[in-house]
């Protein structure tokens, strides 16, 4: 896939929930939910007027990830997908948990995309590292490295502390520190 690095107006910076996992004891991104919150994402491209010169930075995770990157191959925007492991290890954590259609959608969005590994690229992860803080200040430093300070955030979000570190919240205190816009689409009014 060619780069994008050198022609990219703004960058599409996104972090969101991912779908709630089968039993989820308080449930956060219910599958019901998946339609709207698909409907949101396309209504927030459209709101900041996204362009064909654009480029998308995110993760591939089942839920908000994969509905943003879908809406963007919709729009023909190129995207950059980051993953914090090795695939298998990522599919299984993040995607392979949910229904049978969710891996399925990971490949299609990976088959036209950049994909970007942590270990690959960055090396080895450093003791007393997160994999998902570490892969979240990896893309904010992307966007901002691949279109300066036209970086839009897009953050699919309850508002709340994830299950562990490295989640929407940690990206979201991330961009407002650097002082970046959000545009939070708040999951619990969907």
């Amino acid at each position: 896939m060619p780069s994008f690095d050198s022609v990219a107006t703004r960058a599409i910076l996104f972090s969101g929930h991912m779908i709630d996992a089968p039993g989820r004891p308080q449930p956060r991104f219910p599958p019901a939910l998946e339609g709207r919150a698909a409907a949101a994402i396309a209504r927030a491209l459209d709101w900041i007027g996204v362009h064909e010169t654009d480029v998308g930075v995110s993760s591939a995770a089942c839920g908000g990830d994969i509905l943003f990157a879908e809406a963007l191959r919709n729009r023909g925007i190129p995207i950059r997908i980051y993953l914090p492991f090795d695939e298998p290890t990522f599919l299984k954590h993040s995607v392979d948990f949910a229904n049978h259609r969710w891996p399925e959608r990971y490949r299609a969005v990976v088959a036209r995309a950049t994909l970007l590994i942590a270990p690959e690229v960055l090396g080895a992860l450093p003791k007393g590292t997160d994999p998902y803080e570490r892969t979240n200040e990896w893309m904010l430093a992307e966007a901002r490295r691949i279109a300066g300070a036209r970086v839009s955030f897009i953050a699919l979000w309850n508002g709340e502390g994830g299950d562990g570190p490295g989640g929407t919240k940690h990206m979201m205190d991330a961009v407002r520190s650097n002082g970046g816009a959000v545009d939070w689409i708040d999951i619990r009014r969907l």
